[in-house]
Order: C-alpha cells, then structure tokens, then sequence
C-alpha cells in the first residue's frame, strides 16, 4: 500500500463560486485529454493515487494543504463529466454528507441507464459499502467518515475516495482504493491513506490482525451469547479496575499483563469508560450473528447493523481472552510535504515524476483554453 501525510486543516466554509466554476471548466478540459489518450480505465486508476489525486486538485487551483481539497476536486470532476459520461465512460457517485448516502442510488442509476447486468451493478454497490464499512469500523483510528466518492467505467473498473474528519485534532484523513489492487476487501485493501497525525490505530485490516480476525469470527460461528457474554463481563470486571496494574489468566492459562492500559494501546478507543454489557442495541446485533452465523468475516462485517461498537467488542474479546493480539499501528504515514529526496521514507521515483508532469502538461496543451490560461498551469505544474 502507498502511505502518506500531507497537512489537511478541516476547513469550514464553501469554495467561492468564481473559483468552482474555473475548476470545473479546466477539469472538463484535462479529463477529456486524459481519458482521449489513456482511457477511462486508466482515468479511474490514476484517481486512486493519493499523490495523482493530489496534484490534480492542485493543479486546478484548489489549496494543496487543505481537507476541502477532497470535497471541492471530487464535485468539481463530477460536474465536469455531466452530460458526459457516456461519451467518457467514466461515471462520479456520492460525494459530501448527505450526498455520500446516494451513492448506491446514483450506481443503480446509471446501471439501468447502461443497460449492466444486474450481477455488475450489485457488485458495484457492494464494494461501494464494503468501502465505507472497512474504514469506519476495522480502522478504527477517531476519524469520522463525512466523505465518500465512487469512481467506476463501463468494464467495472472501479475507484473509491473517501475522507474522514477529526473535530478533536482539526484534521481530515483520506482513504483510497483501486478494484484492481484488492485481494481481499478485508486485509489491506488500500492504495493510501494520507494524514498529517498519527492516532492510536486499532488496525483490523492489517496482516498483523488476520489471527485476530479469525477468532472474532469463530466466537460468533462456534460460541454462543452467553459465552460471549460472560467473556465481556471479565473485560468489564477487570477494566473497571482503576489499579496501574491489571492481570489475569486467559482461558488458555497464560498470564496477561497490562501497564497503564489506558495510557497505551486503548488511547483512541479507552476500554476503561466502555462498558459492552450495557449496550442493549450491541445484543441486538450479536443475536443476529449467532443466528446468521456468517461463514467468513467480510460478510461478519456486512451484516446490516455491524459497526465499530460490534467489531470493537469482538476483538477486544479475541485479544485478551484468547490472546490474539490485532495490529494498533496507524497505517496512515509517510509524507508528501517533506523527505524524498533524501531516500526517507523512500527514495524519488524519477522516471514516475518525470512521467506524470509531461502528462499534466500534454493535457493542459491539447485542452481548449487561451495561451495566457496555460501558461500559467503550465508554470504552476513545474513548480
């Protein structure tokens, strides 16, 4: 997976309408190019690159360093394509807030208007969900999903965008994903995740966390309620404990130790103020569970109700009753802003960078706008 930071403030505001209606119009003009000379197959890939999607926001004026970036490029492409889409075989869903909840109607939409087989569109709004369900509630690092954009093609090639905020620390989180990168929509389905702060991370997508996984899905397969239950209520009983030292035994004999736990692992998400025992709506949920007995656990995390609560309780269960520990490493890192050239964290891709920018500037010259127009993106894509 590509990892990286950039500083994204969470703004408030709108995008003035001068500045929307300009990104709108050199976007139209610079897509069109693109997929003239790519494809849309390649459009779509290129947007799920953290940096790509990055320097085309900010090639079309938008402020690099800030969250609105996100919001501001995924409707002014929209707009762009409007009318369009057909004729450039790519199609936009979704967007900001209450827009995001359409996606699946917007997918269904063009489906019909496509004439796609039912199987193609279902599996369209499935990983749309899927998307937004793995990074709201495996990653579970205190950012708050507001944002969801899905990019797709005739062929089914597809793209998802998708941001979440942190009111607490000011700062916005974005998540991309390829279809064509995915194994499994479980573990590490990522081409990036950028931020600018690290966060204490319960990361259920990560490789670390497979074992983990594994036995959240056993205690709802094989287990009953009550067992599970009863292992909560040891959490709550010893959790609840305000000592600096907690230990006990799991039900394999082995000794757990932990040092100011909430201080550590459990900063983002204190086990200490949780209490699972009191949640009537959580029940609900795992009776659901044992009833369906999911067969694996992406369908565990797609059963209608399933959130960060449910998965939550679940591994916290696995990790400390059953001694299978997740991964609490935030998978958001690196940065666009400093290192590189140095070879930290990686070395510069030359040939890459070099590649993308004669890409910028062939569109920007074949697209239908005045020498003084150009010259200045032109100026703007060397810097």
């Amino acid at each position: 997976m590509h990892r990286g930071i950039a500083i994204f403030t969470l703004d408030e505001g709108k995008c003035p309408r001068w500045l929307f209606e300009r990104m709108v119009k050199l976007g139209r003009e610079i897509v069109s190019v693109l997929i003239y000379e790519y494809g849309p197959d390649e459009f779509i890939k290129r947007i799920s690159n953290p940096v790509w999607f990055q320097t085309l926001g900010t090639v079309l004026a938008f402020d690099w360093n800030a969250s609105g970036l996100t919001t501001v490029l995924t409707a002014a492409l929209k707009e762009a394509v409007r009318g369009r889409e057909k004729e450039l075989g790519i199609f936009i869903c979704g967007g900001k807030g209450k827009t995001s909840r359409k996606t699946p109607e917007e997918i269904k939409n063009w489906g019909e208007r496509l004439s796609l087989p039912g199987g193609v569109v279902s599996n369209l709004i499935y990983n749309s969900r899927m998307s937004a369900k793995v990074d709201s509630s495996l990653i579970q690092d205190g950012f708050q999903i507001y944002h969801h954009s899905f990019f797709f093609s005739k062929s089914g090639v597809w793209t998802v965008v998708q941001q979440g905020m942190n009111t607490t620390l000011g700062r916005a989180r974005r998540y991309h994903w390829h279809s064509a990168d995915i194994k499994e929509l479980i573990c590490e389905p990522h081409t990036g995740i950028v931020s600018d702060v690290k966060t204490k991370t319960l990361d259920l997508t990560s490789k670390i966390s497979e074992k983990n996984r594994n036995i959240s899905l056993e205690l709802i397969q094989k287990g009953t309620r009550q067992e599970l239950l009863k292992d909560l209520e040891i959490l709550n009983k010893h959790f609840s404990k305000i000592s600096q030292t907690i230990s006990f035994k799991n039900k394999q004999g082995e000794l757990f130790t932990f040092l100011n736990l909430e201080d550590q692992e459990f900063h983002t998400h204190p086990v200490l103020k949780e209490n699972f025992l009191k949640n009537k709506y959580l029940f609900k949920i795992l009776d659901k569970l044992f009833y369906e007995k999911p067969e694996n656990y992406e369908k565990l995390l797609a059963t209608e109700g399933v959130g960060p609560k449910t998965i939550r309780a679940l591994s916290l269960v696995a990790e400390v009753i059953y001694g299978a520990s997740p991964s609490y490493k935030d998978p958001a890192r690196y940065s666009f802003a400093f290192g590189g050239k140095d070879a930290t964290p990686y070395p510069v891709d030359k040939k890459t960078y070099d590649e993308s920018i004669l890409i910028l500037k062939k569109a920007v010259l074949q697209a239908r706008l005045d020498f003084f127009e150009k010259r200045n993106i032109i100026k703007k894509i060397e810097k």
